[in-house]
């Protein structure tokens, strides 16, 4: 009886546990069905999704070149360079000690991002540990093969006797622990360094956000960079693919790949060579005079080609942050300024155009102390009669006074503006201020005395330069000219640009006129003896402007110092104009300003290879300027006359 129950027992549970067991592999057999059968396209699907990426491709950001194909900003392949903590195990230390000195990244801040971090999946509901952390951005490619070569002397050896799981630890670390991200970047580079760093201007990173995704993209910050950023970008791809686990690509599964269209290429007028002259030229005045800034353009009057423009203190593009703000702002364009005595040009030029004197005219400048309108004005030595020309020879400020008056209030007004005054040059770059010049309804009694001496109004050293200029091009103001064409990457032309007239400011023979007396002031008679150049004959004008500040009015000791200038004068090649602000070892223009611009001069025109005139030797070009300054052009001249004649004023 016993045994017969124990068989029973037995057999019920031999029943029992094939029952579970059937069950068991008929649920397995059903899920092997259901996840082979019936859910394979949706699990595949899945899997697929999992592994696939669809990364933007970033076009290549397009080369700034100057006139000459001179390599002015490139962009420079780089990429991400990442880790997996899970693979660099407690090799923290060993991989940071390789990869400290290849980032330019300390050893314990490595150690620190490459520590694994632990987190709590909500979804999953366990524990994740992170297998990706960013390194370093921007690492150039070569940096990268680099690092690939440090990572792989952790491998072992092939004779190696160590336990297999330490060899597939050590080879896993070796090959796979640290990676970079399956897309290329950029680098913006600027392999002059400082070289026209506030045209060029200087890119950052900017978070866009595209379909969803959060990017940093390059973006120009300031400068051409900036202004032109749409051209320079290009249009992005995009690629879709797989990865494998450690968010390599898998190219053989790749899927779709769109090419980007690179930027264009932007060439510029600017001339390397002669923006480098310039800028030795002002860091040696800076070292000299310990200006607050100094700024130089060089340009062509009759095309308005801007072949140089220089500020310092400046900066280095390739690290801007590394400058204070002071040092990355463009002055030329920025700053106001009242003038001083360059702006006696406009006067001048308005009454000779308008025949209300001419270059013989006479006026009285009172012993250099002239009261009008509740003000004393005074001249820097004490003149008695002076002719137009001889005004501007010796920059008499109560000489230039009575042509303003005598030009009227509207009319001078009127030939301000014209000259470009109270408004934008239209330079391609960002900050340009308009300058001030108040209506006519707003001018005090003193205004038709003040402003013809350069007080009164407010302009930049652009502005200036661009006002000079249309004298040496015949009267016609030309609107400054920075970009010369479009290029892609093949170097076919996208774009081309021609040079822009504004206006017709005065007539020829007003212009020829004027750079008749302006060839004076470089002369030993005139106010800029230290601006002549050898063999070449010079027009310009010197500026020594006293500065305003806020209500403290003109501050004893302070001014904005300058010399413009072109050459040859009667066929101008080159206009330069100079500005110190703030001078500590002199203050006139001529004795600051006039050997810059005479340094600048002789190097630009040996490199141009423009010939002198008729071979005349420095005395000679003084000598005829002085010659010339005597006595009137014919023909020219009589055609200006006035019905004031040759009487006093």
């Amino acid at each position: 009886m016993g045994d017969s129950v124990k068989t029973a027992v037995q057999l019920r549970r031999a029943v029992l546990v094939a029952t579970v067991l059937f069950g068991l592999f008929g649920l397995l057999a059903y899920r092997l069905v259901e996840l082979q059968l019936v859910r394979h396209p949706e699990l595949a699907e899945e899997a697929r999704r999992n592994r696939e990426r669809e990364f933007l491709r970033q076009p290549r950001r397009g080369d700034i070149l100057d006139a000459r194909g001179v390599l002015l900003a490139t962009s420079v392949p780089v990429r991400t360079v990442c880790a997996d903590p899970v693979l660099v195990g407690d090799r923290q230390a060993v991989v940071a000690r390789l990869l400290s000195p290849l980032l330019g990244i300390s050893e314990l801040e490595l150690q620190q991002k490459l520590l694994p971090r632990v987190r709590w999946d909500a979804e999953t509901g366990r524990a994740v540990t992170n297998r990706y952390v960013v390194l370093a951005r921007k690492v150039p490619v070569e940096t990268w093969q680099q690092i690939r070569k440090a990572m792989a002397t952790l491998a072992p050896p092939p004779d190696s006797t160590l336990p297999k799981a330490e060899k597939n630890f050590l080879s896993q670390l070796s090959r796979y622990a640290v990676f970079v991200e399956p897309w290329e970047d950029q680098l913006r580079v600027y392999p002059n360094q400082k070289l026209a760093a506030h045209v060029l201007g200087y890119t950052g990173l900017q978070e866009v956000t595209v379909d969803g995704v959060k990017l940093l993209e390059t973006r120009g910050a300031d400068g051409l960079e900036r202004t032109l950023d749409a051209q320079l970008a290009g249009v992005r791809g995009w690629r879709v693919t797989e990865v494998d686990g450690g968010r390599r690509e898998v190219v053989r599964l790749r899927d779709q790949d769109v090419e980007p269209r690179d930027g264009w290429n932007v060439v510029v007028t600017l001339d390397a060579v002669i923006q480098n002259i310039l800028e030795s030229a002002l860091a040696e005045a800076m070292e000299q005079h310990r200006p607050r800034n100094i700024t130089g353009i060089v340009l062509r009057p009759q095309t308005g080609a801007i072949l140089a423009m220089a500020c310092l203190p400046s900066f280095d593009p390739n690290r801007p942050g590394d400058a204070p703000e002071e040092a990355r702002r463009n002055v030329i364009l920025t700053d106001h300024m009242e003038p001083g005595s360059t702006f006696k040009i406009v006067v001048v030029a308005g009454a000779l155009n308008d025949g209300v004197v001419r270059l013989e005219d006479v006026f009285d400048c009172e012993q250099g102390r002239f009261a009008y309108g509740g003000r004393i004005l005074h001249d820097h030595h004490p003149y008695d009669r002076l002719t137009v020309e001889e005004i501007i020879t010796k920059s008499s400020n109560i000489g230039a006074a009575k042509i303003g008056m005598r030009l009227g209030e509207p009319r001078l007004y009127e030939y301000i503006r014209a000259f470009g005054f109270g408004a934008r040059t239209g330079l391609p770059l960002l900050g340009e201020m308009p300058g001030y010049v108040p209506p006519v309804n707003r001018w005090y009694k003193i205004s038709i005395a003040q402003i013809p001496m350069g007080h009164g109004v407010a302009v930049t050293r652009m502005q200036m330069a661009m006002a000079m200029a249309a004298l040496a091009n015949g009267g016609v103001l030309m609107r400054p000219m920075l970009v010369e064409r479009l290029e892609d990457r093949r170097g076919r032309v996208v774009a081309a640009y021609e040079p822009q007239v504004v206006r017709r400011v005065v007539s020829e023979e007003a212009a020829r006129a004027m750079v008749r007396a302006l060839k004076t002031v470089p002369t030993p008679q005139g106010t800029a003896p230290a601006a002549a150049v050898p063999g070449y004959a010079v027009a310009g004008k010197t500026g020594t402007a006293q500065k305003a500040e806020g209500t403290r009015g003109y501050v004893p000791g302070k001014y904005i110092s300058s010399f413009i200038g072109f050459l040859p004068a009667d066929r101008p090649e080159v206009l330069i104009a100079i500005t110190l602000d703030e001078p500590q070892r002199g203050y006139y223009g001529g004795q600051v300003a006039g050997p810059v611009f005479r340094k600048v001069a002789e190097r630009v025109m040996q490199y141009l290879g423009v010939p002198p005139d008729d071979s005349e030797t420095e005395s000679g070009s003084v000598a005829r300027a002085a010659s010339e300054g005597a006595g009137s052009r014919p023909g020219s001249e009589r055609r200006l006359r006035s019905t004031h004649g040759g009487r006093e004023s």
